[in-house]
């Protein structure tokens, strides 16, 4: 209070109606929240400076207030617009840096005394809800970022990857973080390539056939002789060899059992 006392002291050669001494109040609480003026306009003027005093010319257009601020950081910038429509005051405030806008409606007569405007201990009234109408319908939609953060953005904008571990041919992994990468054949042996497709349910791997009933992870073999009445003799199956069982696998294995269902139309004589 004592701050927008001197302020308010300092303006009042210049106050003359309600709405001179409401922007003055406003003002102040931009102030407070760590913003200072720049000067009044929507154009920079040759050497300007932050104050905390309202600048030369700023009641010069008693319809729209014109006023810039910028933060004690210098992270924002910002365009006051107080616009005065009969008996009502509409601030309208704009980020500069990001176009984000913030809009507030004000009734006059809820903040001012229009017959005390010479005596300031009696000029003001419900300040505390005027400081909360300016918090939550400016300071907080605008984001003032701390200064921590703004350094921390202007870095990832400068170098988000660095130039060392960029590599405009490479390919992303397609493998989600948990999971297990493929096991591909050694490079140093040539003849792995393609040793899948000679021995698709040997466990080998190089080849293009994707066994069904792994997909990836081990499983006991499959035993030749299922289907059988009598195991087959040592070597009936060579090594290596492709190799249909004679009957099912039997139950318990993994997948899905492809004489569970029958085929489509099974039961028409004309299929």
């Amino acid at each position: 209070v004592a701050g927008l006392e001197l302020l308010y002291r300092s303006a009042q050669a210049a106050i003359s109606c309600p709405q001179d001494a409401l922007v003055c109040g406003i003002h102040w609480e931009l102030i407070q929240h760590g913003y200072r003026c720049l000067g009044a306009g929507e154009q920079p003027g040759p050497d300007e400076r932050k104050s905390e005093l309202l600048p030369a010319g700023w009641e010069a257009n008693r319809e729209v207030y014109t006023l810039r601020y910028k933060s004690t950081d210098d992270a924002q910038e910002l365009l006051l617009k107080a616009i005065v429509v009969e008996d009502s005051m509409i601030l309208n405030v704009m980020d500069r840096a990001s176009q984000k806008v913030a809009d507030v409606t004000l009734a006059v007569a809820d903040y001012i005394n229009p017959e005390h405007l010479n005596d300031f201990h009696k000029v003001y009234k419900n300040m505390e809800e005027l400081k909360t109408r300016i918090a939550s319908g400016i300071i907080g939609p605008l984001g003032v970022p701390t200064e921590k953060a703004r350094k921390e953005s202007q870095a990832e904008k400068k170098d988000p990857v660095s130039p060392q571990d960029y590599n405009p041919l490479g390919i992303p992994p397609r493998h989600p973080a948990g999971t297990r990468a493929p096991s591909w054949p050694s490079p140093l042996n040539p003849f792995a390539v393609g040793g899948q497709d000679l021995d698709p349910l040997g466990g080998r791997s190089g080849g293009m056939i994707v066994d069904p009933l792994r997909s990836g992870f081990p499983q006991p073999g499959i035993d030749p002789s299922a289907g059988l009445p009598s195991r087959l003799p040592p070597g009936a199956v060579p090594p290596g060899a492709r190799f249909d069982p004679f009957g099912p696998l039997g139950a318990g294995r993994a997948g899905p059992d492809p004489d569970h269902l029958p085929p489509p139309g099974y039961d028409d004589m004309f299929m």
